[in-house]
């Protein structure tokens, strides 16, 4: 069983999205809505911020390098300057030009002191500085003076050289000769005039922090990795740890072009004016962190756009597919409950179409009405003509029986009675087409007055006027006689009654009317002969203007038109208007 049911729920989840489907537009065109606008704009801000934040991290890492080149290029400046004041002028200078000509020892050492506390006066002056020694490399004891304790394996010669200039050497980077000490320091060294023709230097270092300090990657806001180039071309890696790769396959005519790339590694140079070098090596994959980033964020967007154009596709086709449901739960209600009205589904539009489906409702509803009324009128024709046809044959024996018999005997007045009958019943009886034309119409309807006037005598008169080209003008058989006959029922006037019966065209249309001096018929007597439930009549042939109005109804439609109204000089005028030309065929 729920096998079954997973199934059947497989097979309904299946193709949601197959061709042809309002489902499928629905997505693809908010798809393309929501898309094709971020996809634009992501490609324009790509390329607008790829420029913008490659020029923006390149310009900050350009800044540290220069932060960092102008920094060692003022250490050595300070080394230069300091090296100066102990090696050219100033009393330590002679302070220790006259150490090296007395033979006192208590000369010697009041001068030692005094030399030893001016090196740690001008290391408490200068904090950048750090080991500062005076140097006599042909004496027993190289280190005369020092502020600090120094190594005892220092050697000048196995300390790399970084430049010369200014008449100095400037060392490094390289591990610090303070004894208790492993900091990397630059340092220098410059020759001292003395008088005692002894060779004596001066040799300064950096302080033992301020290297790292000016070395790191906090200037970039990234790591990156140092190489100094001295004024020899010779590289040296200047960080802790391994290199990302060998000092000597860098070259600084590579490291200075624009761009600049070696392996993973972009490369950026500075060239001091004191004859080094800097170089600074950032790994690709960190340098376009922020681009790769921002990248990441933008692919998150555009795909939260994708995401967001389905669901609200699919939201909007839920809203739109309920209330599709609902209007086809209306059609196919329709069928069984035709009466009911249409339920309305809260949104305008399918509001809309529901109100035209009402009004289309009701339409049919009145045809299907009017589809019935017109059988059931249709019944009622066939059953009055049913009767009015009932043995006719036997109807005009037993008449021509009577006519011989009258004519017999010499009794003319019956004998014309009869004749003029038998000629009305053959007419309204008989078996010829339904159509017949003016002419045969009036010659039916003289024999019906011949019939009234010899029962009214003179209180009866009728006038005929008809235009000579409308008799060939076709029209439904037995449509004036009861005409005639409503005027002489209803028409009757105390002194003698006159009917005019008139014929005449007008453009397209033929107007029949019969107009009686009579007193005029009330507005409820019109309305109850027009009606379709009225009661048929009961004088003449027992048909009615009832039959006339449905007979035009049936052979003109629309076309026609049935008016009675008030003559102005008295009287009751009754009028059928027609179209000259009809479908005869239909009728017949």
């Amino acid at each position: 069983m729920a096998t079954s049911r997973w199934n059947r729920l497989l097979r309904q989840m299946a193709h949601p999205f197959k061709r042809g489907t309002l489902r499928r537009t629905l997505v693809i065109y908010l798809m393309i809505a929501c898309l094709v606008p971020s996809a634009l704009l992501a490609g324009y801000t790509y390329t607008a911020m790829h420029g913008i934040l490659k020029n923006k991290i390149q310009t900050g890492i350009e800044a540290g390098l220069k932060q960092e080149a102008t920094g060692i290029e003022n250490l050595l400046s300070n080394l230069d300057f300091v090296s100066k004041q102990f090696a050219l002028d100033g009393q330590t200078a002679a302070k220790v030009n006259a150490f090296l000509n007395t033979d006192r020892m208590t000369e010697k050492v009041e001068l030692s002191m005094n030399i030893e506390d001016n090196l740690n006066v001008v290391n408490f002056t200068n904090p950048n500085l750090g080991l500062m020694a005076y140097i006599n490399e042909q004496a027993d004891v190289p280190i005369l003076f020092s502020n600090l304790s120094v190594r005892d394996d220092f050697q000048l010669g196995k300390l790399p050289v970084f430049v010369k200039f200014n008449g100095s050497v400037y060392y490094g980077p390289h591990r610090t000769q303070y004894k208790n000490s492993e900091n990397i320091v630059f340092s220098s060294l410059r020759e001292v005039k003395t008088s005692a023709g002894q060779p004596l230097f001066i040799y300064l270092e950096s302080n033992y922090n301020i290297f790292r300090k000016l070395m790191s990657s906090n200037w970039y806001g990234m790591p990156v990795y140092h190489y100094l180039i001295n004024d020899q071309n010779e590289v040296l890696f200047a960080d802790e740890g391994e290199a990302p790769f060998a000092e000597e396959e860098l070259k600084w005519e590579q490291a200075k072009q624009p761009d600049a790339e070696w392996g993973e590694h972009y490369l950026f140079g500075y060239e001091s004016v004191q004859g080094w070098k800097l170089v600074t090596a950032v790994e690709k994959q960190v340098f376009n962190y922020e681009i790769d980033e921002w990248v990441r964020r933008i692919v998150l967007l555009f795909l939260g756009s994708c995401c967001l154009a389905i669901l609200i596709a699919m939201l909007i086709w839920r809203r739109v597919y309920g209330s599709l449901r609902k209007v086809n739960r209306e059609i196919v209600r329709m069928t069984g409950e035709r009466e009911a009205p249409v339920r309305r589904v809260e949104i305008e539009e399918f509001d809309q179409v529901l109100s035209n489906f009402q009004v289309m409702k009701n339409t049919v509803n009145e045809l299907i009405d009017e589809i019935a009324k017109n059988e059931r009128n249709k019944s009622r024709l066939e059953m009055e003509k049913l009767l009015s046809q009932i043995n006719p044959h036997f109807l005009h024996n037993t008449l021509n029986s009577v006519q011989w018999m009258a004519r017999a005997n010499g009794q003319d007045d019956i004998d014309r009675v009869v004749t003029l009958l038998v000629r009305i019943l053959h007419y309204n009886m008989g078996k010829q087409s339904l159509i017949v034309t003016v002419r045969d119409e009036l010659e039916a309807l003289r024999h019906y007055i011949d019939l009234q006037s010899i029962r009214y005598e003179d209180d009866l008169e009728f006038i005929i006027a008809v235009e000579p080209e409308a008799l060939s003008i076709p029209v439904p058989r037995f449509l004036l006689q009861p005409m005639v006959e409503n005027a002489i029922y209803h028409g009757k006037h105390e002194m003698k009654s006159i009917i005019h019966i008139t014929i005449s065209i007008r453009g397209e249309q033929v107007e029949l009317k019969v107009q009686d001096n009579g007193p005029g018929m009330e507005l409820d007597k019109i309305r109850q002969l027009l009606s379709p439930s009225g009661e048929a009549q009961s004088f003449g042939m027992g048909i009615g203007l009832n039959y006339v109005q449905r007979l035009l109804e049936r052979c003109y439609g629309s076309a026609s038109r049935l008016h009675i109204e008030r003559a102005p000089g008295g009287g009751t005028c009754l009028s059928v208007v027609i179209p000259v030309k009809m479908e005869e065929i239909r009728y017949d």
